[in-house]
């Protein structure tokens, strides 16, 4: 995201004072805008008038808008400050030299002003308008965790520890190594159990679908069938909270299996799903495969 550049939009904006001079009616902004883009002439401009005017609109919102008055309160001073050099008598030994010097500096003082102004102001609908969009984007809370469990420690002593230490470590050693087997489970089948479930239920819980006695990697792909049924739009789920059970319902337009024809092949995986997922084996296959075997032996 990057920085606003200073343009017409950004900063051409009604601050609320409108200027009457000579060659110009119209809010302050507007004249900043036209004398930093060399629409106006500056050395045609009244300096007396706009500050006569800038200090009347000053002292009409004094009490009614302080953020407003605080804003133009740097170009009210530097407008007075250019006005009091004017006034100032000029060199006796050679005042036109010194009238048009001086006159062509504060025409480029206050251009630099202007442009300075201009930027401000851009900069502040900038950051306005990055503020509303902020507005509109909700990030996820923090958890609240458990208060910290109060455990006395007055019963316990160096022996009670020592057991428990060596209780930890003979169980350590008669654990035997796990075996992993390949899972055959696949994310079309439990899309169809699950919508096999939603026709006679219409709603059911995630808990319920994969269970506490599942496997890990069983978990993994009913959460994935789950996430491709939202996407393929046969299915909703919601959650009321955060880490709270999700609601699984069938949607009112069409539950229907997944197109088993569309399925395919082993070496090429489906478009619309993220992880690879094995294929069943054949009932007199299965039963060949040692544990530990690989499938592609």
């Amino acid at each position: 995201m990057s920085a606003p550049e200073t343009t017409t939009q950004g900063a051409v904006q009604d601050s609320g004072l409108t200027v009457r001079v000579e060659s110009f009616v119209g809010p302050l902004d507007l004249l900043l805008h036209l004398c930093r883009t060399n629409e106006m002439d500056l050395s045609r401009l009244s300096l007396r008038a706009i500050t006569d005017q800038y200090l009347a609109h000053l002292e009409s919102v004094r009490f009614q808008d302080l953020e407003t008055a605080g804003s133009f309160m740097v170009m009210a001073a530097t407008l007075i400050y250019l006005k009091s050099k004017l006034l100032l008598p000029a060199n006796p030994e050679d005042p036109d030299e010194l009238l048009d010097e001086e006159g062509e500096l504060l025409k480029r003082e206050l251009e630099e002003r202007l442009r300075e102004y201009a930027r401000v102001r851009a900069f502040g609908t900038w950051l306005a308008e990055r503020e509303a969009e902020q507005t509109l984007i909700f990030g996820r809370t923090t958890a609240e965790l458990p208060p910290p469990e109060d455990i006395p420690l007055e019963d316990l002593s160096v022996h009670l520890l020592q057991r428990a230490m060596q209780r930890l470590i003979e169980d350590r050693r008669r654990r035997v190594p796990r075996q992993i087997e390949p899972n055959p489970l696949s994310v079309l089948e439990r899309m169809s159990e699950m919508l096999e479930l939603l026709r006679s239920t219409w709603s059911l819980l995630f808990s319920s679908v994969a269970g506490p006695e599942r496997l890990r990697a069983e978990w993994v792909v009913t959460l994935l069938a789950l996430l491709e049924l939202v996407r393929l739009g046969q299915a909703r789920a919601r959650q009321a909270e955060l880490f709270g059970e999700i609601v699984i319902e069938g949607n009112t337009v069409s539950v229907r299996e997944p197109v088993r024809d569309a399925e395919p092949a082993v070496d090429e995986p489906a478009p619309h799903l993220q992880v690879p997922h094995p294929s069943p084996l054949p009932e007199g296959e299965r039963d060949a495969v040692e544990p530990g075997e690989s499938l592609n032996a």
